[in-house]
């Protein structure tokens, strides 16, 4: 049930196309072309495994949580639950 001037399944393609755009951002910073023989960061070199499961792996295991965990401090995103601060 859509309200004001929107059309039935307004709701649902404004969630979908977010959805989407989501997975296009994610899909867009993922490594490509081949992967590195060693760390960009540190020079140890990285697992054939690796390598094999994440094409164009650029970072060790231990430098890419370090990013990882650097990436995570600001999302960009409003997690807070009041309705107020998503209005200002």
């Amino acid at each position: 049930m859509a309200t004001g001037w929107a059309g039935d399944g307004a709701v649902h393609d404004q969630i979908d196309a977010t959805v989407k755009d989501g997975v296009r951002r994610v899909q867009s910073r993922l490594p490509e072309g081949p992967s590195l023989t060693h760390c960009m960061e540190c020079g140890i070199e990285i697992p054939e495994a690796r390598r094999a499961a994440i094409l164009g792996v650029r970072l060790c295991i231990y430098c890419q949580g370090a990013h990882d965990r650097d990436s995570a401090q600001f999302s960009g995103y409003n997690r807070r639950a009041s309705k107020d601060s998503q209005l200002r």
